[in-house]
């Protein structure tokens, strides 16, 4: 489970200040600058005593830089998963800045972000409910099906060996392709949001005017990082990669059986026969061939070591022949704000993108324009940090492109956030389907999990979005073990195996087993909720006051109940 976050966390990062944008739009100078105490105004102007300057502006520097803007009701939209025309609700927001502390804290509370648009299922309305779910990556061990698309990646970078089959041989492979297919339900709207709900006329002024301080000030991005497949690179603690054989895969079935465990090896099984039978033939002493384990080895070194199954650093890194058929690379561009590599490249992605929608998703060439998929894959509201206890790369959003043979032929979307990488999309050349790549994807970014976690100890979760388990296809997540699913009323995380029986009654469940347990992060003092209400910072408590509109209050007070007290104080609340 992510731990709550402490005191001063609460309150902002240390050392965070408010982004010039906001400064300017909020007069650009003290004298027209209001920041709101627990009972009234607090002016910041030439006026006040040198303290209360102080006071003023050390609370300011404090300030987060998230800026949200709530839209009232629930939204009703056509379904990805049963595709019922308006079966799908949920609560929505736009955000015009976000920390990553922030969305850490809303993803833990059952919200997720497509584009700038942040969206909460309504979970006991919804036509398929959608429960957040995270892997846990220290304690992950690749399964049979898993082991087997990363032995297919081997063969074919080693010897060009392709799979007879095509991508409808893996199951998993297919439902990765629709793991969010719902967002495509939000793309139209997001552009009537944009329209109609905009921040006032010097707020839209200083957006611009610090995207062009940003582009002149800010250096380039120096933390790409590049994970090549021909290179004796570690990807968190596993051990350096040998060379093994490559068997034959399995035929392909339905994956893995989540209510039995697994399989033993057949080797396994042939050992336990031959011991046994060994034991009939001489049952006054040990076998021969066979140790007591309290006994020290005699000639023969131990296989223990040599059986122990090979990690997921080790299967992802095994060393190939010099005269590999081809290359990959997994390479990491900074998106938001877009980096050198990110910008030469984006062209090159884009056709990807392009030719994946209209190929697995079916769409006409006209539709996946370059302004959707900006506004989809690109664009985010999450503020570039870096922390010196933090990743090399920073947090934030991101795209691993994988490169193969000089070109692109993926790109996960990934943001890094404080406790977690949160899986967002993925996208791929559909000539390269027989990779089954949505898996394959899945496996790096489990491995990339740990490889953060070695310099960012608290960074120790993958979040994979959503899992229904009452769409057959999305149920392919719940194969990433050790996972869990978050309670929609308590938000505590729950392991799946608990959670399956109930799911398997109802597609709708209070996960939490305990029935006396609450919602401890819910909003128990809505007048400390920040609201940014003509160029001014106040208290819901002093915002109220002057308001009239009797709709109001439930439009405030229900964006307090969804994004919980801790979130309610740290971020701004936008009210025309």
């Amino acid at each position: 489970m992510a731990r709550a976050a402490s005191a001063p966390e609460a309150r902002g990062w240390p050392g965070l200040r408010a982004p010039e944008w906001l400064r300017a739009s909020l007069g650009g100078s003290r004298r027209r600058v209001a920041l709101w105490g627990g009972g009234g105004g607090v002016g910041v102007g030439p006026g006040l005593p040198s303290v209360c300057r102080a006071a003023a502006m050390a609370s300011w520097a404090t300030l987060s830089p998230s800026i949200v803007e709530y839209f009232e009701g629930e939204d009703f939209y056509r379904c990805g998963y049963c595709k019922n025309e308006s079966g799908s609700r949920s609560n929505g927001m736009w955000a015009h800045s976000m920390t990553v502390q922030d969305y850490q804290d809303l993803i833990d509370r059952g919200w997720r972000r497509s584009g700038k648009y942040v969206y909460k299922p309504v979970m006991n309305q919804t036509c398929c409910p959608q429960y957040t779910i995270r892997c846990r990556p220290l304690h992950f061990q690749p399964s049979k099906s898993h082991k087997k698309v990363l032995k297919k990646m081997l063969k074919f970078l080693a010897k060009g060996e392709i799979s007879k089959g095509n991508c409808e041989d893996e199951p998993m492979d297919s439902a990765v392709d629709d793991a969010v297919v719902g967002d495509f339900a939000l793309i139209n709207k997001l552009d009537i949001r944009c329209d109609l709900k905009t921040l006032s006329d010097d707020l839209k002024e200083s957006f611009e005017s610090e995207d062009m301080k940003g582009k002149d000030s800010k250096k380039e991005e120096s933390t790409e990082l590049i994970q090549s497949q021909d290179v004796e690179e570690k990807l968190g603690s596993g051990e350096p990669s040998h060379l093994v054989k490559v068997h034959t895969a399995p035929k392909p079935g339905k994956g893995a059986d989540l209510s039995k465990p697994p399989c033993r090896k057949a080797k396994e099984i042939r050992k336990e026969r031959k011991r046994l039978k060994l034991m009939q033939q001489n049952p006054a002493g040990e076998p021969e061939g066979f140790q007591a384990q309290s006994q020290p080895p005699s000639l023969f070194p131990p296989k223990a070591k040599s059986n122990q199954p090979k990690s997921l650093e080790d299967l992802i890194l095994e060393s190939l022949p010099e005269d590999a058929s081809h290359k990959l690379e997994v390479r990491l561009v900074r998106s938001s704000p877009p980096s050198s590599q990110f910008k030469a490249t984006f062209q090159d992605s884009y056709q990807v993108y392009k030719r994946y929608q209209m190929v697995i998703h079916k769409d006409p060439p006209d539709k996946p324009t370059v302004s959707q998929f900006t506004r989809f894959l690109c664009s985010s509201p999450l503020e570039a940090e870096n922390r010196h206890n933090g990743p090399d790369c920073g947090y934030g959003s991101f795209h691993q492109q994988y490169w193969l043979d000089g070109k692109i032929i993926a790109v996960g979307v990934i943001d890094i956030l404080p406790y977690c990488v949160s899986s967002v999309y993925l996208y791929y050349d559909p000539d390269y389907s027989f990779l089954s790549l949505g898996v394959y994807s899945a496996l790096r970014e489990i491995a990339f999990t740990r490889q953060l976690h070695e310099k960012a100890s608290q960074l120790s979760y993958y979040y994979m979005g959503f899992y229904i388990h009452s769409c057959p296809k999305m149920k392919y997540k719940g194969q990433y073990r050790p996972s869990d699913l978050l309670c929609p009323e308590t938000y505590v995380w729950v392991p799946i195996e608990q959670c399956l029986p109930s799911l398997e009654n109802s597609k709708y469940c209070r996960l939490n087993q305990d029935p006396e347990a609450v919602d401890e992060g819910r909003c128990k003092e809505p007048d400390r909720l920040q609201v940014f209400h003509k160029k001014a910072i106040m208290p819901y408590g002093v915002y109220k006051k002057h308001q009239k509109d009797p709709g109001e209050e439930a439009t405030v007070l229900q964006y307090a109940s969804l994004v919980g007290q801790t979130c309610s104080e740290r971020m701004l609340l936008f009210r025309n």
